[in-house]
C-alpha cells in the first residue's frame, strides 16, 4: 500500500512540476496564435499574441467561443508581436475552445486553442499545520496537556513502586 502511495505521489508531483513549464499552444507553424496559459480555470486571465499581423499592425480577437467576446491585440515592441488579453468567465464549462484573431491590415485570421479545466496546473503549496490527530506537547488546550502530564506521572510512579516491590520479593 505504501509503495502505491509513493508511486502516485511521485507521479502527481512530476505532473505538477512540468505543468507550469509546458509550452504555450500554437495554432500553426509560424505566425499562428499563441495562447498563454494554454490551460486555464474559469475566471482566469489569458494572454494572446501573434506575429502574423506584422510589427505595426493591430488585430481584433474573438473569444466568444468561451464566452469572453471580442478583445484587441495591440502592436508590441517585442519581436513584432500583437498582444492582447481577456478573462475567461467564471461560468465557462470545461473543454477546448478555439480563439481567433483577425489582423486589421490584411484581414488574415490566425487561430489557437484554449483548454478550460476545473483544476489549476499550477502547483499548490500547503499552508498551515497538518492535523494528524497525534497532537503535540504544547497543544491548543492547556487543560488536556496538564491531564496528560499528570497521567504519565501517575503511571511512572506506579511502575516504579511495582518494580521496587518485586525487587524486594514482596510479590505483586
Amino acid at each position: 500500500m505504501r509503495r502505491i502511495a509513493r508511486l502516485l505521489t511521485g507521479t502527481a508531483l512530476a505532473v505538477a512540476a512540468v505543468g507550469p513549464l509546458a509550452a504555450p499552444a500554437y495554432a500553426g507553424d509560424s505566425g499562428g496564435l499563441e495562447v498563454y496559459p494554454s490551460s486555464v480555470v474559469p475566471g482566469g486571465s489569458v494572454s494572446v499574441n501573434t506575429t502574423a499581423c506584422g510589427a505595426d499592425d493591430a488585430a481584433v480577437g474573438d473569444a466568444s467561443a468561451v464566452g469572453s467576446g471580442h478583445f484587441t491585440l495591440a502592436p508590441s515592441t517585442h519581436e513584432g508581436n500583437a498582444i492582447g488579453q481577456f478573462r475567461v468567465p467564471p461560468s465557462a464549462q470545461p473543454g477546448t475552445y478555439e480563439i481567433v484573431a483577425r489582423c486589421a491590415g490584411d484581414g488574415r485570421e490566425v487561430r489557437g486553442d484554449l483548454v478550460v479545466t476545473l483544476t489549476s496546473a499550477q502547483p499548490v503549496h500547503p499552508r498551515g499545520s497538518v492535523k494528524t490527530g497525534v497532537g503535540g506537547a504544547l497543544g491548543p488546550d492547556p487543560v488536556q496537556t496538564a491531564a496528560g502530564v499528570a497521567a504519565l506521572a501517575v503511571a511512572a510512579a506506579g511502575g516504579t513502586w511495582l518494580l521496587h516491590r518485586r525487587a524486594r520479593g514482596d510479590g505483586i
